[in-house]
């Protein structure tokens, strides 16, 4: 191969992984109000309950 098909390559590998690690940095910012975060909790497990309910 040409040198230049290897410079692609390695640009698009660079590419990928500086995505891969801008987006592993980025994952844990999402701050979320106690109260938002407690109603959450509360449809969630309101949810498995009607699940479980379902399934029997």
């Amino acid at each position: 191969m040409s040198w230049y098909i290897w410079l692609i390559i390695i640009l698009v590998f660079g590419s990928l992984i500086a995505g891969l690690l801008r987006l592993r940095n980025s994952a844990d910012e999402m701050p979320i109000d106690k109260h938002k975060l407690e109603l959450m909790r509360k449809n969630n497990a309101e949810m498995q309950i009607a699940d479980r309910l379902q399934d029997d």
